[in-house]
């Protein structure tokens, strides 16, 4: 396959950035979309020019470090990962965009690599939960109803990778909040900081400086692990339920 790629080259934080066209020959369809951008970096090296700047990890679809919008859509044409996304996807001759998250809370540090930090955050204002030191309990000593324990597991697929954030029109994170607080809300590990944590996270999610959700469904579309819209309106209901009891208190 032959290619062009327009990549977004920006030299630093502080640069202003902006497309430059590339050409790439002998693709195989059977190359990750990773790998068809290392076959473009040993090129543009053998050149001696700069490669191009992009975040990747474990490349099994796993760390969701990855962060590429392809063609306007966060992580491309399929429902899953940049690293598990193949050249199969294209055509040869296609012309493909390829860019950072665009959101202002995840600032790009260079090419299409960005400062996703923010998350952390959102993670560590959540704490952890209360468990007692000493030997493991039973495993069957906190009894878990099924339904709750798949409800937990489904949030817990969450792998920050931030799609979400980059597929919604407001740069909204309440997919990703919602996870994160709906995995652990839902088991009695997790009851003892029930509404410490829903109040933390969502505050420190506004205060990173994320857009406001209008539900336009676009998150969950884009997520890679599926994480369902209905989470967010779980995790509303326990913002609500949070808020009611601190005012009681």
């Amino acid at each position: 396959m032959k290619l062009t790629l327009r990549v977004w080259r920006q030299k630093n934080a502080d640069a202003e950035g902006a497309m430059s066209t590339y050409d790439v020959d002998g693709i195989s369809q059977d190359m990750s979309f990773l790998e068809m951008l290392d076959t473009l970096n040993e090129e543009l090296i053998l050149k001696g020019d700069d490669p191009v700047a992009f975040d990747h990890d474990c490349r099994e679809g796993i760390c969701g470090a990855c962060s590429l919008v392809i063609n306007g859509d966060a992580h491309g044409p399929e429902r899953t990962t940049t690293c598990q996304l193949h050249m199969r996807s294209f055509n040869d001759g296609d012309t493909i965009d390829i860019e950072p998250w665009r959101a202002s809370a995840f600032p790009v540090v260079k090419d299409l690599v960005v400062d996703r930090t923010a998350f952390d955050r959102i993670i560590q204002a959540g704490g952890y939960i209360s468990a007692p030191t000493g030997a493991a309990p039973e495993a069957h000593s906190t009894p878990v109803p099924k339904p709750d324990a798949d409800f937990a597991f489904e949030h817990a697929e969450c792998i920050g990778c931030g799609a979400c954030v980059a597929a919604c029109p407001n740069g909204s994170a309440m997919l990703f909040t919602s996870a994160k607080v709906n995995h652990l809300n839902v088991l009695p590990q997790g009851a003892p900081e029930r509404e410490t944590r829903v109040l933390d996270m969502v505050g420190q999610m506004d205060a990173e400086g994320f857009g406001g959700c209008t539900l336009t469904g676009e998150c969950a579309t884009a997520c890679p692990k599926g994480i369902p819209l209905p989470s967010i309106a779980a995790m509303n209901k326990e913002w609500l339920r949070a808020t009611r009891k601190v005012k009681r208190a």
